[in-house]
């Protein structure tokens, strides 16, 4: 028997409620409750299946198969290759790159199976268009172009394929539900069945999302918990650089980076992106200076550009590009506070170079540092890097794991190094640069003479 029954549900977090609802009581989000018809077949007469627990000290290990995808950026957001039968979820803008990124790991995999691609999106042709143009040469790739779930099934568990790619999420449907693609319902139950089918037959797969305009997976985020690992691949539309974040990875660690540039032969790795990203440093211009920032198990270089400017109109602006505007409006308070700087008549803005974001605060000191220098129009040395969390009492605080900062300044050739007091003390390596240590931002605005 089939009952259909209208409900209101929630974009975001898919909470489900018998009336439209203002404000979400899941996810606390507004206005996103829309209504949706739901149909539920009713089975009679099943026989139910029994459901025995076991003692967790009983339960055999496995060995967790790993295989690598052949890009070795990837292999380290991964945590070392994709683990046989996991389900890997890749979103980022429209234009971003995902679709590319995925071809070149089709091409590049080696396993013993084939690879199955299914688009929802796009017909066999424009993918083939795509394909020669990133020169994709492997004869174990096939291709299906279909968004029926079962038929989906169907070919999948005919072929038996090592890899699946399913492109994208939101394109799929099933007949058993009434909602129309892309809906919270459909979402939800099309990657219940993908994942019950991924581990029951040791199938990888990953699984393309699409992005709302906050920069999440559309759909509700109970997607994001079903999965093994969640990728982003982040970037400026404008910029060619792009940054693979892994934000959930049950098989390794979370918040890795790998680093890739987009260019007409496809994402081409950065192995080394400290290098790239302060390589067009031209000149010695006031309000830039590099900082160390850790991104995963990586350190980056990367350089951070301040302007100040006088204030046209009657309330200073604060602009930031790549780093946290609050974060941004706290340091300068401090400046203001502690180092006696009036910048409340002064617009502010602070931009890291390369569209990439930084969200750690041991950039604050290089914040701090190049707001100072472009508002007395001082410059800092190019071969200066600041390293430093900086307290609202204006104190700079000790960061972690500080030798490797320091290393990755001592290979790319800078001479000296601006460290809060706490972290020198605890040095015990030796470095060939020479190593600043400061109480609070008035020492090092004096060293570098800003004070």
């Amino acid at each position: 028997m089939a009952k259909t029954k209208n409900v209101f549900v929630c974009s975001n977090c898919g909470y489900e409620s018998a009336k439209w609802l203002g404000k979400c009581p899941g996810c606390n989000e507004w206005n996103s409750f829309y209504e949706e018809k739901i149909t539920k077949t009713t089975k009679l007469n099943e026989n139910k299946k029994i459901a025995k627990a076991t003692k967790l000290n009983e339960v055999e290990k496995k060995t967790t198969t790993r295989f690598s995808t052949g890009i070795k950026e990837l292999d380290r957001v991964l945590g070392g290759g994709m683990v046989e039968g996991s389900l890997i979820l890749l979103g980022g803008e429209p234009g971003i790159g995902k679709s590319t990124l995925i071809l070149q790991i089709c091409d590049s995999i080696k396993l013993d199976g084939c690879v199955l691609y299914i688009s929802g999106e796009e017909s066999a042709e424009q993918v083939k268009l795509r394909a020669d143009r990133l020169n994709i040469k492997n004869d174990s790739l096939l291709f299906l172009s279909q968004t029926d779930i079962e038929l989906i099934k169907n070919e999948i568990e005919g072929i038996n394929p090592k890899l699946v790619i399913i492109d994208s999420i939101q394109t799929m449907y099933s007949d058993e539900i009434s909602s129309a693609p892309g809906s919270v319902s459909q979402v939800r139950e099309i990657t219940s069945q993908i994942m019950r089918m991924c581990k029951q037959n040791g199938i990888t797969t990953i699984i393309i999302g699409h992005v709302t305009k906050d920069g999440n997976i559309a759909g509700p985020r109970v997607l994001e918990h079903m999965v093994d690992t969640v990728l982003y691949l982040e970037g400026e539309r404008y910029f060619s650089y792009r940054i693979l974040r892994g934000v959930k990875n049950r098989f390794g660690s979370t918040n890795e980076i790998g680093m890739f540039q987009m260019q007409d032969s496809g994402m081409m790795e950065i192995e080394n992106p400290s290098q790239i990203l302060i390589s067009e440093r031209d000149g010695n211009p006031s309000g830039s200076i590099i900082v160390a920032s850790i991104e995963g198990s990586r350190c980056i270089l990367v350089e951070l550009q301040a302007l100040v400017t006088p204030s046209v109109f009657g309330l200073p602006r604060r602009t930031a590009n790549g780093i946290d505007y609050n974060r941004l409006t706290l340091l300068i308070a401090v400046l203001e506070k502690k180092a006696g700087l009036m910048l409340g008549n002064q617009d502010v803005y602070l931009n890291i170079v390369g569209g990439i974001r930084i969200n750690e605060p041991a950039t604050d000191l290089g914040v701090v540092l190049s707001v100072a220098s472009s508002f007395k129009n001082i410059s800092i040395s190019p071969e200066l890097v600041a390293i430093g969390e900086v307290g609202l009492t204006g104190e700079v605080r000790a960061v972690n794991l500080i030798e490797k900062r320091l290393k990755e300044a001592e290979k790319l050739g800078f001479k000296t190094c601006i460290i809060p007091e706490n972290n020198k003390k605890l040095l015990k390596e030796k470095f060939k640069l020479d190593i600043i240590g400061v109480k609070n931002i008035v020492e090092a605005m004096k060293y570098i003479g800003l004070k």
